[in-house]
């Protein structure tokens, strides 16, 4: 009997121990890659170069959005700058210079705001969301200005250290769909045509 108690009690406090470390766990989000499939549309495309200008937080929405992310189980996920609006910038930045398209000097410069930013690692269904502002300017002359949003929905598991890898993933998978998006748009394509 003493010895069942002894290894139930070492079975709990291995339980608690990886609890623990799991809901401790913080990760940076990877360095943007550029996507097969969007470099593969903006080389078809009309669309001329362009630079990126300003990505920042918008207006009246909380600091911490920009900055941390919730609902991931006690874990924390940041961007590799600090900021998740310049992450956005970064990625759009890297599907660009992918495809040829990327030019600092550029007259039409692109800039976006961080409208809303979250991710939910809950038990069984798993959501994020993603959306921004983007804005874009040729020669100083507004020419585009529109709200995008992407979300995912997936099945999230009960063990912590399966549905927070997965919730991470999904997140960080939100800024190429956004991205995407944009590039894709029919407006956003008139305000950047060559």
């Amino acid at each position: 009997m003493a010895d069942i108690s002894l290894s139930s009690l070492r079975l709990i406090a291995s339980a608690c121990l990886c609890g623990a470390l799991v809901g401790c766990a913080s990760v940076t989000l990877p360095p943007p890659t550029a996507s097969g499939d969007t470099v593969q549309k903006l080389r078809a495309s009309n669309i001329g170069s362009a630079s990126t200008g300003k990505f920042s937080l918008a207006p009246g929405k909380p600091a911490s959005m920009d900055t941390s992310l919730g609902g991931l189980r006690g874990s924390s996920v940041s961007a590799p700058n600090g900021s998740y609006a310049l992450y956005l910038r970064d990625v759009l930045a890297t599907e660009l210079k992918a495809a040829g398209l990327y030019d600092e000097k550029s007259a039409v410069v692109i800039d976006g705001q961080l409208t809303d930013s979250q991710v939910d690692a809950a038990i069984s269904t798993g959501t994020g969301r993603l959306a921004a502002r983007f804005m874009v300017s040729r020669a100083g002359k507004q020419v585009f200005d529109k709200e995008l949003s992407v979300s995912a929905e997936w099945k999230s598991s009960f063990v912590g250290a399966v549905a927070i890898p997965a919730a991470i993933n999904q997140y960080s998978s939100l800024y190429k769909s956004l991205v995407a998006k944009l590039l894709d748009d029919a407006d956003f394509r008139m305000a950047v045509a060559k």
